[in-house]
């Protein structure tokens, strides 16, 4: 079942990439007490993503936070060590905090994944954007496939 406005985030484990290497984040107890931006991209370094997605929110984190946002994340169903170099090359600094859910478990319990084996990529994450409250959803954007509409930083910021 896909998550709903007012469900709670489900418990699981991502990973991000520090200078020691690979760190668990286990959520929702990561942001508790937290208002955090959520957004979720197919693949890292992957066009849209890369061109357009991820930029937006580094773009846009100034404002975002101005509107009450404590922390603005990104995750792909992809390795932390491609997250983490995604991270690095799009120069995201403290403006976004990329996690890496390596084996689609993060989106599966949020019943927001897309096969996308014709294409080689396996099982991946669909395109959106949310706001998670405290561990709770208050707003929710997922693109239809192939879109990119309503999961972007403007789009996001014109709900808060």
């Amino acid at each position: 079942m896909t998550i709903q406005i007012g469900d709670r985030l489900p418990a699981a484990t991502l990973h991000r990439m520090t200078s020691d290497g690979p760190e668990p984040v286990e959520l929702p107890s990561a942001w508790a007490g937290q208002r955090v931006a959520l957004f979720s991209v197919p693949g890292a370094f992957t066009p849209t993503c890369s061109a357009r997605h991820l930029p937006g929110f580094v773009d846009k984190a100034g404002e975002l936070k101005a509107k009450g946002i404590d922390r603005i994340v990104g995750t792909a169903v992809n390795d932390v060590f491609v997250i983490g170099a995604w991270a690095r090359q799009a120069e995201v600094g403290d403006a976004v905090e990329l996690l890496a859910d390596g084996n689609a478990a993060f989106a599966s319990a949020l019943g927001l994944t897309f096969d996308g084996s014709a294409f080689g990529l396996g099982t991946r994450g669909q395109r959106f954007s949310m706001v998670v409250d405290d561990g709770v959803v208050t707003h929710l954007n997922v693109e239809a496939p192939g879109a990119f509409e309503v999961s972007s930083a403007e789009h996001l910021l014109r709900q808060l």
